[in-house]
């Protein structure tokens, strides 16, 4: 069901507290209006279960969807892996290759670079 017992029994309190003040006015005995709050909050605390089960009904998702959200969610998750695999091997593949190459053709490649940035500064 929707929601807990809880439920029923704040509204059972606010059905009484309303009662009670509604009633605390009139020129009743005391005793009448403690019962009549009384009975009310157990009629409203009976009421909410039939209350619960029909928003628990209206907002049941069917179980059929709830396997094809899941199949979708569990082909995104292996979509993401795979790239996550993909790159984690791009970033291996480029530490071999720089290991392969010698260091001083590696900053013979950053100072060409850093004169080709400084030559479309100058631009």
């Amino acid at each position: 069901m929707f929601g807990s017992i809880f439920y029923n029994l704040w509204a059972a309190l606010i059905a009484f507290s309303m009662y009670f003040f509604i009633t605390f006015q009139s020129s009743h005995f005391p005793i009448r209006i403690l019962i009549g709050s009384f009975v009310t909050a157990i009629l409203v605390f009976l009421a909410m279960f039939p209350v619960r089960y029909l928003v628990s009904f209206i907002l049941y998702t069917p179980e059929s969807d709830e396997s094809l959200i899941d199949d979708e969610h569990n082909e995104e998750v292996q979509d993401e892996s795979n790239l996550v695999k993909k790159q984690e091997k791009q970033v291996t593949n480029t530490t071999v290759e720089f290991q392969d190459e010698n260091t001083e053709e590696i900053a013979q490649v950053v100072r060409t670079m850093m004169h080709r940035e400084e030559e479309q500064v100058n631009l």
